[in-house]
């Protein structure tokens, strides 16, 4: 039995390495993550034009990754290998390509490619000239073959990505709350993109569930659920429980029964939260708000509104059957209400902020350019040196998107084995200066997903951890693929 078992572990250790999902992760971020960042930004419609023109825009077609180079001082390209990085002190990193076209009242100016940075690049991943090298080649390249990889050369300095334990987002959870005027209160985070938008329910002492998103403050539901297009009360108790009637819907639908109308709702809600212009704005502000800010997963177009009122819906018969305690409420520290944020998801975060800075940058060289009367090409008012230099200056410093510090860190090499667990660290967002002894201890769902001693002691313990040894993770499945599965199951779309 312990041969066979000894067999079996070196089988698994060829085939596969302690810091494969960390290399998926960044793998899937320029196959897939890369175009979708570019899908959110396609079109770039500047505000100050030329006069003899009606319409300009400016696409963003497709991008692309090559492998490592360097360019010398003489201009020559050439590849580039991690040793030489980390003995001549430069950035491990690759050229990233776009293709730009300018569009003048809908017919196609110009079109190039144009490098818009440089990225850089994890060791033995998809894009590194390490991968998939025999042992001999790995050591005539100067590299020690029993390395992982799973770490990027910054400026010489050997420098991985900690993984971040965040909350789920996109997922309702129930919580108990000592300090609002709520006892039980519902929470969302909506993640689209950029975006990552709280959202609150709350039951008051009136009786009636309020809902709170961004600006919109503590705005009943119903009224929500009638200005997103379900206006009938027969139809929205229908969608809350088809099975049951609650009394507490009956109150709130009693209370706002006047509200007949889609536009009632909407300008019940704008004058709520403070909108004084005419009614028409008021409304036309209001479906905006709700389109980009309510839920934005679930969609950002005016189809998506009806969707959207369903799952208000199915939050609120949640929420009340969790205020009645015939449902438990949610366990926060259960690791299905845990996603780790991985080196891709990491990159795509600085990557979909920094490449908002540089359309920034590129539509104000255009329009200054164009209050002088000219009218420029859009090769000259790309600076590539912009993006390069924000990502590097992130990966050196360690302090990423929204403020978070030590993201980015050296690599600690005093042993083999420090080295593993640096690169499988796992680290909690919260202060280690609070409390949180809820969040600091060990859950039974962490067995075989973290291991339950490697942890430091002092202010930082149960907040830094780190991954087990032989565990993967799985990485993002798509909805398309989950929709499918599920309608092989017989479940039936709602239209």
């Amino acid at each position: 039995m312990y041969k066979y078992g000894k067999t079996l572990i070196q089988k698994y250790f060829e085939e596969q390495s302690f810091v494969d999902s960390d290399i998926a992760s960044f793998n899937n971020f320029i196959d897939k993550e890369l175009i979708n960042i570019i899908e959110e930004n396609r079109e770039i419609i500047p505000t100050i034009i030329p006069h003899n023109i009606d319409e300009f825009k400016i696409k963003l077609d497709k991008i692309w990754v090559e492998k490592p180079k360097m360019i010398e001082a003489d201009g020559s390209s050439r590849n580039i290998y991690p040793m030489e990085a980390r003995l001549r002190k430069i950035t491990y990193s690759a050229p990233c390509w776009i293709t730009v076209s300018a569009h003048i009242n809908g017919v196609q100016r110009e079109s190039f490619d144009t490098q818009i940075g440089n990225l850089p690049i994890m060791l033995k991943s998809r894009w590194c000239h390490l991968h998939k090298l025999s042992r001999e080649e790995l050591i005539a390249r100067g590299e020690d073959p029993d390395e992982p990889g799973g770490y990027f050369i910054i400026n010489g300095t050997e420098k991985v990505l900690i993984t971040i334990e965040d909350l789920a987002s996109n997922r309702f959870l129930t919580e108990r709350d000592a300090t609002g005027p709520s006892e039980i209160v519902g929470k969302l985070f909506s993640e689209y993109g950029s975006f990552k938008i709280p959202h609150t329910v709350e039951k008051m002492k009136d009786g009636l569930f309020y809902i709170t998103f961004t600006r919109v403050k503590r705005i009943p539901i119903i009224v929500v659920v009638k200005a997103l297009g379900l206006l009938k009360d027969e139809e929205i108790t229908k969608f809350i429980s088809p099975e049951r009637q609650f009394d507490e819907v009956i109150i709130n639908l009693l209370e706002f029964v006047d509200i007949k109308n889609e536009e009632d709702a909407l300008d019940y809600i704008a004058k709520k939260i403070g909108i004084t212009q005419s009614k028409e704005v008021r409304i036309d502000r209001m479906k905006e708000i709700l389109d980009k800010y309510l839920l934005p997963h679930l969609g950002i177009k005016p189809e998506d509104r009806i969707s959207k009122a369903y799952n208000l819906c199915k939050m609120l018969k949640k929420y009340m059957l969790a205020s009645n305690n015939e449902i438990p409420l949610d366990d926060k520290d259960h690791y299905i209400n845990k996603r780790l944020k991985m080196s891709g998801d990491l990159l795509a975060d600085l990557l979909r902020l920094n490449l908002k800075v540089l359309i920034g940058d590129l539509l104000y060289n255009f329009q200054r350019i164009v209050k002088r009367g000219k009218f420029p090409s859009i090769k000259v008012i790309i600076r590539d040196k912009l993006l390069t230099q924000r990502i590097y200056s992130s990966m050196a410093t360690g302090v990423w998107v929204g403020g978070r510090k030590g993201i980015s860190q050296r690599i600690q090499r005093l042993n083999y084995l420090e080295t593993l667990s640096h690169l499988q660290r796992v680290v909690s967002p919260l202060s280690a200066s609070q409390e949180n002894f809820e969040a600091r201890e060990l859950h039974t769902t962490h067995l075989g997903r973290l291991c339950p001693i490697e942890t430091p002691e002092g202010t930082n313990i149960g907040l830094r951890k780190n991954l087990a040894l032989l565990c993967t993770i799985s990485g993002d499945t798509s909805e398309d693929e989950i929709l499918k599965s599920l309608k092989s199951m017989g479940v039936k779309t709602i239209k």
